[in-house]
């Protein structure tokens, strides 16, 4: 696999308690990670041969090389 900046996203917490699952690549799509950050923590994730996907559930701040989005309570 090559490796570039496309590859990783950013996630900082903008709440405690934000989960950041990693899914599998394949056939069958399956948690293969998880990590729970509290607010202010910043996590880089790098899609690999084995993670196609990543889920945030929590109020967070997303940043890729396509732009940047926020996950979490879109009523605020």
């Amino acid at each position: 696999m090559k490796s570039n900046q496309a590859d990783y996203i950013v996630i900082r917490a903008l709440e405690d308690g934000v989960n950041v699952i990693g899914l599998t690549r394949g056939s069958d799509t399956r948690f293969h990670h998880s990590e729970k950050l509290d607010e202010g923590e910043v996590m880089i994730a790098q899609f690999t041969e084995h993670t196609s996907a990543v889920k945030v559930r929590g109020k967070a701040k997303i940043m890729t090389s396509f732009g940047q989005t926020e996950s979490g309570n879109s009523n605020e």
